[in-house]
């Protein structure tokens, strides 16, 4: 088994303390002493060693992916000179383990999730990689414990087996964040759940897919997998990948395919997506704040303050979130912390490069 780390993302819901220089991936936001990317790699190693993990990130973060894991040598850090999504990425990965194993089989997580039940966690994994020996496309999906507008779900199909007491149902189809009204009825019907974005499947099963419904793609891939070892890989890269489509895996390819299947799991999960995410998992003090950094709360409840070196006071706060990162301060309801993005694409707009 190979365990490959998507690690392009660029957390724009958690400005301003990721930015384009150092994403989500690359901090210090859930533990004092890992980053995610650290804490992604360390929950799975038990299982898979450090040889056989691949990340996949982009060239400019290359330096940083590689001093942060030490131990995953750094043939195995795959560097895209452009984002094109997780079907390219999620390809690439593929190319070269097919190349180093053609029986392997990946697991693939994003680089910034963050999972409280490691132990079900890889448990459930070591379940998902006896389907995807089968030649099914597995993905983990979590039970949506309310109706969440920011995730991706998927509807539950025939149950087709049990698999060290873990279910494997068909997926019937995909619906990519709905709006409110949509959502409510889909966790009220408990025919649904999230699409966590972690799959497990073999090398040689998605290449064969993404050939199917992502033909540029694979067209790139098999020319790029020629060059495997020559010392060519970066120039052909750097040739091709503007060329693939840029395309999610589960647009690209589950969607699509009559091979997906999913393992429904409880293992603490949650994306981090956004501050007011973050605060849920954090340690709250006896009025439900949650502190870090040199903050101090008066009268307040239910708040985040986050200080990465000021001290940062608040006094009558209710549900709220403010963030200091230095040079930049966020203040919002946590009930509208997705639209922080919002200010992402403000500051673009107005070419304030400093700040992202």
């Amino acid at each position: 088994m190979y365990l490959v780390v998507l690690a392009g993302g660029s957390g724009t819901r958690l400005w301003p303390q990721s930015r384009a220089h150092r994403p989500k991936h690359l901090l210090n936001l859930v533990r004092p002493d890992l980053t995610m990317l650290q804490e992604t790699v360390r929950r799975i190693e038990p299982a898979i060693p450090p040889e056989n993990t691949y990340v996949v990130t982009s060239v400019r973060h290359k330096g940083e992916v590689c001093a942060q894991l030490g131990r995953v040598p750094v043939r195995n850090i795959l560097a895209e000179p452009m984002g094109r999504n997780s079907g390219p990425a999620v390809g690439l990965a593929a190319a070269y383990i097919h190349r180093r194993d053609p029986d392997g089989a990946m697991l693939v997580v994003p680089a910034d999730h963050l999972i409280l039940r490691e132990e079900e966690f890889r448990e459930a994994c070591a379940a998902g990689a006896k389907m995807a020996e089968r030649g099914y496309l597995v993905t983990l999906g979590i039970a949506p414990g309310y109706p969440d507008t920011g995730y991706g779900y998927m509807e539950l199909g025939e149950p087709l087996d049990v698999v060290d007491g873990h279910d494997v149902l068909a997926v019937k189809q995909f619906t990519e964040k709905p709006d409110l009204a949509t959502a409510t009825e889909y966790v009220r019907s408990g025919r649904y759940v999230w699409n966590s974005g972690m799959f497990l499947w073999r090398a040689s099963t998605i290449l064969e897919e993404i050939s199917c419904y992502m033909p540029r793609l694979y067209a790139a891939l098999v020319e790029l997998q020629d060059l495997i070892g020559t010392g060519r890989e970066e120039e052909a890269l750097c040739r091709l990948w503007p060329t693939v489509e840029e395309q999610s895996i589960d647009y690209g390819v589950l969607e699509k395919s009559s091979k997906v299947v999913t393992l429904p799991v409880d293992i603490g999960w949650s994306d981090v997506g956004d501050w007011a995410a973050l605060a849920e998992f954090g340690e709250k003090d006896d009025d439900g704040n949650v502190l870090s950094g040199d903050a101090m709360v008066f009268d307040s409840h239910n708040s985040l303050i986050y200080s990465t070196g000021r001290l940062v006071t608040a006094i009558g706060l209710e549900d709220m979130i403010v963030v200091d990162s230095g040079d930049a301060v966020l203040v919002c309801p946590k009930s509208r912390a997705q639209e922080v993005r919002q200010v992402v694409a403000r500051l673009k707009a107005e070419g304030r490069d400093s700040h992202l």
